[in-house]
């Protein structure tokens, strides 16, 4: 008889926050535990329970590897873990005996420790409001380019219900849209997209503008995270006043490396 391949133990909200001592200690950028814990959206698996010693945890398609690598069998996370990686060093070697494909995807994280300057008006005759439940269709009819933005509040009726987003609409077609992406304890980090025909106008900024009252007004602290080659997503950092905490990267596991919105597609 052929060995029972290893499995992993799906662990609660409640069980998570009781193995947090693996996690590392929260930092601007991707949160992924933290937004778990925060917001119920995502889900946790470990080695085993009681005592975990590795906890794999993904929200969106966003992981966080966390705890001892060696714990963890290859065996039981090939075809679990697919997507954008936040993990030690130490874990690459797991990943790399269980995922097909895996590279490495520069990043730069920024903060917004003291209140900008108020960003310029935008341009045209968008109407920029809060989100709420009555929006989840709105949300629902983005485009594939735009579309990733609800990923971490379980799609559009968890963004819209959640209360945190901001969107530009023109007419009554939502084009731009802003939220906390990552929610933590001490910070939040922001998304930000807009659909294509509609960049380059202000949109996200005013979006996003109206996204960091709300969470200085919830007592944290705004980040913004992006590659170094998107010029779109740091013009609207630049100009919100967020300045440069380090720069990181995340591993990308049997998915493409993302193209910075508006790119030409690679031969």
């Amino acid at each position: 008889m052929p060995a029972e391949a290893p499995s992993l133990v799906p662990l609660s909200r409640g069980q998570l926050a009781t193995a947090r001592h693996l996690l590392p200690p929260e930092r601007p950028g991707p949160m992924i535990a933290q937004h778990l814990l925060g917001t119920g959206n995502g889900s946790c698996l470990a080695d085993r329970w009681p005592a975990p010693r590795a906890l794999l945890v993904e929200t969106g398609g966003n992981w966080t590897l966390a705890g001892d690598p060696g714990a963890l069998d290859p065996a039981a996370v090939a075809g679990r873990v697919a997507g954008f990686v936040e993990a030690p060093a130490a874990f690459e070697p797991l990943l790399g005996a269980a995922v097909g494909e895996l590279h490495e995807w520069p990043r730069v994280v920024f903060v917004l420790e003291a209140p900008g300057d108020p960003p310029p008006e935008h341009r045209g005759a968008a109407q920029v409001r809060r989100l709420g439940p009555g929006d989840a269709g709105s949300l629902a009819g983005l485009g594939s380019e735009t579309d990733w933005i609800a990923s971490t509040w379980g799609g559009p009726e968890g963004l819209a219900a959640s209360g945190t987003g901001w969107g530009a609409f023109s007419e009554r077609r939502l084009v731009a849209v802003s939220c906390p992406f990552f929610v933590g304890a001490a910070y939040e980090d922001l998304g930000v997209a807009t659909e294509p025909g509609f960049r380059g106008l202000g949109l996200s900024t005013a979006c996003a503008a109206a996204v960091c009252e709300d969470v200085r007004r919830r007592g944290r602290v705004p980040s913004w995270t992006t590659s170094p080659d998107n010029t779109a997503s740091l013009r609207v950092a630049a100009k919100l006043g967020f300045r440069l905490q380090r720069r990181d990267r995340l591993l990308v596991a049997d998915v493409p490396v993302p193209e910075p919105a508006g790119s030409p597609p690679q031969p």
